[in-house]
């Protein structure tokens, strides 16, 4: 029987994307993050390669192994995987998001924000544009209401910070 591991929000997010795309490699992870929740969660790519075998040891991913040529490594959810992701989907307790803007650090420090301002303006509005155009494309489709839900906070994000950003950059 495998030992139980404290679980972190990688390890979530590497069981949820294996439980969505099934088995994996890490290299595919890594895509899968970059594709779609890498736009509201940051994951160090060292953390995809190695949290996808740490969850093997511990039981709640399997690993298969190539036999020859790169012997790259494949992993699968198990049931105990699938477990532990449920509950963690159940359970309504989630802490306070952290707040990590480099444009904001600058201004804290005293950085201009009429000079700081009209980048992060323009910043916003592409990724607005992007969000809405990835709404538009997943939302005919019945399975997609969690990311369609994700890209409406994504949305308002964007539609908020625009306002704040464009407020300071009229500044004088």
């Amino acid at each position: 029987m495998s030992k139980d591991i404290p679980l972190s929000p990688t390890s979530y997010i590497v069981l949820g994307l294996l439980k969505a795309a099934g088995p994996s490699t890490p290299y595919a992870l890594k895509q899968g993050v970059a594709g779609s929740i890498g736009n509201f969660w940051s994951v160090p790519h060292s953390q995809l390669y190695a949290e996808p075998a740490r969850l093997a040891r511990a039981g709640y991913a399997e690993e298969t192994r190539e036999r020859g040529g790169r012997r790259r490594r494949t992993y699968a959810i198990t049931d105990k995987g699938e477990r532990a992701l449920r509950a963690w989907l159940a359970d309504p307790v989630v802490p306070a998001p952290e707040l990590r803007d480099p444009a904001l650090l600058k201004m804290f420090f005293g950085g201009d924000p009429a000079a700081i301002a009209p980048a992060q303006v323009e910043r916003y509005r592409l990724k607005l544009a992007e969000y809405q155009a990835l709404r538009d494309q997943l939302a005919p489709h019945a399975d997609a209401a969690g990311p369609v839900r994700t890209l409406d906070a994504g949305i308002a994000h964007a539609e908020v910070w625009i306002t704040y950003w464009t407020r300071l950059a009229q500044l004088p």
